[in-house]
């Protein structure tokens, strides 16, 4: 794969100084001169120059690591996915380096320059930023990219995913078939894809249904985790009792609305169903099991690896995409 990797001649030019200044504002910045330094630092932002341990990897031809940046490592989905990454890396001796961007865009920002500076030989990524503007940049500079739960049109990168809008269909479908024609959707912000997909899948079954925009209640969380679950359950509790039918973005949220409800001390899954979604394995170990959409977790990293591997600049990218299935418990019984 040819490479338009940025060096520290190109810095040097384009701050109109010599490779030496340019070279000590990287290494030795107390001996150049803040206004020279800023010059020199503008130019690296500009053009996106990583300083040089990568430059030596890239050198001797040998990359060894592949870096994955995934939403939440301490989520059980994605321990499964990275699972799957590291066996198929390593069946062609690539190990894995990980970073949790915990859905802050800055923290993925900082991994994507840590990776980089390092000289992985690509990259997998379950995006925060829906701009796509940063991994754009990255394969401008001719690193290979894998996206994984979302694609962007105009990005020429492979990608893998399940189908979130079918998932959140099947879901919703189910508890408007229990009787219910409101859903209270515990969802995450919508720049993330996922969260936007999932609810744009329950509002088209609630349609499907006949049932108009106001007979979903999509409640913030704040944290796509089981604390961010209780929290957000206990803030709709303050206003809402009775009978609701929930939808929930992930299981961890489902397991902190679980939760909350069981403290308020009238949960009953006949009268509150809930439905998440991934199906990680704890939730079939639950007091009150939870139901879920089913993703194909190993699979889906195991995927994404094969593609990092095996498409490289200038061969047409590869869509991937899983169909989920719901696994109902008791965490909806009929009413």
């Amino acid at each position: 794969m040819q490479s338009n990797r940025v060096t520290i001649v190109d810095v040097a030019r384009e701050a109109h100084v010599s490779v030496g200044t340019a070279s000590n504002v990287l290494n030795r910045p107390q001996v150049v001169a803040e206004s020279t330094r800023r010059k020199v630092e503008r130019a690296i932002d500009k053009l996106g120059f990583v300083p040089s341990r990568a430059a030596r990897l890239l050198r001797s031809g040998n990359p060894t690591c592949v870096g994955a940046i995934l939403l939440d490592i301490r989520n059980p989905f994605y321990t499964d996915v990275a699972r799957g990454i590291e066996e198929r890396l390593g069946q062609d001796t690539y190990s894995l380096l990980i970073g949790s961007s915990d859905s802050v865009r800055e923290r993925e920002s900082r991994y994507l320059k840590l990776f980089e500076a390092q000289g992985v030989a690509g990259i997998i990524a379950a995006t925060v930023d829906g701009s796509g503007k940063p991994y754009r940049q990255l394969i401008e500079r001719g690193l290979n990219v894998v996206l994984l739960e979302s694609s962007f049109e105009d990005l020429p990168v492979s990608s893998v995913r399940v189908n979130n809008t079918a998932g959140a269909q099947a879901a919703v479908r189910h508890l408007v078939e229990l009787g219910f024609d409101q859903v209270v959707m515990l969802n995450g912000p919508h720049r993330i894809r996922q969260c936007a997909e999932r609810l744009a899948g329950a509002r088209q079954a609630l349609a499907d249904h006949g049932l108009g925009p106001d007979s979903l209640t999509e409640v913030q969380v704040d944290q796509l985790n089981s604390m961010g679950g209780e929290q957000a359950a206990r803030r709709w509790l303050e206003n809402n009792r009775g009978p609701a039918a929930f939808f929930c973005v992930n299981d961890m949220v489902a397991i902190g609305l679980q939760r909350a409800l069981t403290y308020s001390g009238g949960y009953s899954p006949v009268c509150n169903p809930i439905v998440g979604f991934d199906d990680i394995g704890v939730v079939a170990d639950r007091a009150v099991p939870i139901t879920s959409v089913r993703q194909p977790t190993y699979e889906l990293g195991h995927r994404a690896a094969d593609l990092l591997l095996t498409t490289h600049a200038g061969q047409p990218t590869e869509h991937v995409t899983f169909v989920p299935e719901l696994v109902i418990r008791a965490s909806t019984l009929p009413r």
